[in-house]
């Protein structure tokens, strides 16, 4: 287990973080250099910069387009505690990115709120995968990809709670590690158990698949046509007189 948990804890942090950033960039520059000769005309459509990005801001905070032309309520509302949980976990992790400077009270404040985010993270997913299983229409274009990224969340969520009550690691142990694989000076200290090597392997197979995966949504909002093309001037529809 130690050639592993040294690959785990002092290799593979770096070989993440450029395939993320690399992925990441590479799918961004493709979105952006893609040819947009004409504009989607969309009914409603912006017509001004400022109505473009209220737009998209209402897409990203609030998923307005799963409640629009009959939305699926219950999606809805899995979707927003999803990424509101997933937004706290991130946060919540924050304290081990912090060096000799005092973390911030906010940080610590909301310790508790991310254990509770990993639990309740895990009834979206849950709801996901129950779905595609269930619904026969959404299970005939499901794909293996579409299960595997769900799976991957929930096993990085379920690995983790394990960590926090039931196999504990040496907390201030994992922000030593932490700490020096940012100075470029990886270590594996002593209490770093199996059980954080495995949330720690499962994270970052996640972050390396986020650029290639539908996840990727997060970035490729900002280049949604329908929802950027701003289009001036008449109005997009026209009447047409009866014969």
């Amino acid at each position: 287990m130690g050639s592993i948990s040294y690959f785990v804890g002092n290799v593979m942090p770096y070989i993440t973080l450029v395939v993320f950033l690399v992925g990441f960039i590479y799918r961004v520059a493709v979105w952006w250099s893609r040819p947009s000769p004409i504009s989607i005309a969309v009914f409603p459509g912006q017509r001004s910069v400022g109505q473009a990005i209220v737009r998209v801001l209402t897409d990203v905070i609030f998923f307005r387009s799963l409640l629009r032309f009959k939305g699926n309520y219950t999606l809805w509302l899995g979707s927003w505690i999803f990424h509101l949980s997933f937004l706290v976990l991130i946060l919540s992790h924050l304290r081990y990115f912090i060096g000799s400077v005092a973390v911030p009270g906010w940080i610590n404040a909301i310790q508790e709120l991310g254990i509770i985010a990993g639990i309740v993270i895990s009834v979206p997913l849950i709801y996901l995968i129950l779905r595609r299983v269930v619904n026969e229409d959404i299970r005939f274009i499901s794909t293996p990809a579409d299960y595997f990224i769900v799976l991957l969340i929930l096993a990085v969520a379920i690995t983790g709670l394990f960590t926090k009550f039931i196999d504990h690691p040496n907390i201030v142990g994992v922000k030593y590690m932490i700490m020096n694989l940012m100075a470029f000076k990886p270590v594996l200290p002593e209490g770093i158990n199996s059980a954080f090597i495995l949330h720690f392997f499962l994270a970052q197979v996640l972050i390396m698949y986020l650029p290639f995966s539908k996840v990727m949504h997060l970035g490729g909002i900002f280049f949604s046509p329908t929802r950027t093309h701003i289009f001036g001037g008449e109005a997009h529809t026209k009447e047409i007189p009866e014969e």
